[in-house]
């Protein structure tokens, strides 16, 4: 039988189409950056130990890593993978129906919800390197729509880089960290 941390590792490595693993750009660095005094300490975050966190504040459950990394030895290995909306959409289904992450109710989540495990006072990427190891400083789809767009045409993604929040067409790429509403 698995652990829960192999399993963890297991899902996030395979979860992302082969057309989307691997796809980081060249102009978005992978560095981990000190975050000296940061708004977002670690204490805050229960190590669940297999591969997610949950946040004592919100009381919400992150995957640690981003969709096509691997959690493997207290770190988040390899390639976050892009995909667009609907894609990422079909992943937390898709990891839903599984159960490969012993939980069903995994999803994108919302401007607020994803912004507030973003850090303001680390360099890129922004946000605390002990809690989210090598995330990508770019930006990740949240289940916020643009307000006022047709049939929801947009919706916004929240940068961990330099470029904070804009509204992107469903079609376009970006990362993905899925989240839980905690116990």
């Amino acid at each position: 039988m698995k652990t829960r941390a192999a399993a963890m590792s297991a899902l996030l490595s395979v979860a992302l189409p082969a057309a989307a693993a691997g796809t980081v750009g060249t102009s978005e660095p992978h560095l981990q950056s000190a975050c000296p005094g940061t708004s977002m300490p670690t204490q805050r975050f229960v190590d669940n130990g297999d591969g997610t966190v949950t946040d004592s504040v919100s009381k919400l459950m992150w995957m640690r890593c981003a969709l096509g990394q691997s959690w493997k030895a207290d770190t988040c290995t390899g390639a976050a993978g892009m995909l667009n909306w609907p894609q990422a959409q079909r992943q937390a289904q898709r990891l839903n129906q599984q159960a490969q992450a012993f939980y069903n109710d995994w999803r994108v989540p919302n401007m607020r919800e994803l912004a507030s495990i973003t850090d303001s006072r680390c360099a890129t990427p922004r946000t605390n390197p002990s809690v989210f190891p090598h995330t990508p400083a770019a930006s990740f789809w949240t289940a916020t729509a643009r307000p006022g767009e047709p049939a929801g045409q947009r919706v916004f993604v929240l940068s961990f880089g330099w470029a904070g929040a804009a509204p992107a067409l469903k079609d376009e790429q970006h990362h993905v960290r899925l989240v839980r509403t905690g116990p």
